[in-house]
């Protein structure tokens, strides 16, 4: 990855749907080489894939909630963490440090949804000790964009 590739992360990172003919002029190259470029930063897996946010007052997902997961002492982690990633409503799972082994980020349409979730997929997984249950009032940021230097600078 050189400067130009940067350069081009940083334009497709804003503006995911900009036309490749837009990204060339911004950066004064020839829409191909432009494309070429992508193509071989989508093969090296540096671009992970694109996607539409949707608005999610407009389905059944307005409901957030962050689920603090207590495994069993003799839980399979990886196992139990991608089992509840396969649940649709799970969008994230983490392992976590600390006394809760994994943190989940839920969505569905509401505390009736999630109290189903809780009590007929996710409490009776044989891993799971328990679970804690913070639910979101408001987001004022959420964002998958990935911090990038103003500047591209090689690594030693």
């Amino acid at each position: 990855m050189d400067h130009i590739d940067f350069k081009i992360l940083k334009i497709l990172q804003t503006k995911a749907r900009i036309p490749n003919v837009e990204v060339a002029r911004e950066i004064g190259m020839a829409p191909s080489a432009v494309l070429e470029r992508i193509k071989k930063l989508e093969a090296q897996g540096v671009i992970d894939g694109y996607e539409v946010r949707l608005n999610p007052d407009q389905f059944e997902g307005s409901l957030i909630a962050f689920l603090h997961v207590t495994l069993t002492r003799n839980a399979r982690i990886k196992e139990t963490a991608m089992a509840l990633a396969d649940m649709a409503s799970i969008q994230e799972v983490h392992y976590i440090a600390g006394e809760d082994g994994l943190m989940l980020k839920v969505r569905v349409a509401d505390t009736s949804a999630l109290e189903t979730l809780l009590t007929t997929r996710i409490n009776p997984m044989p891993s799971v000790a328990r679970t804690k249950s913070s639910i979101v009032l408001s987001t004022f940021k959420e964002t998958a964009k990935i911090p990038l230097p103003e500047t591209y600078h090689t690594t030693p």
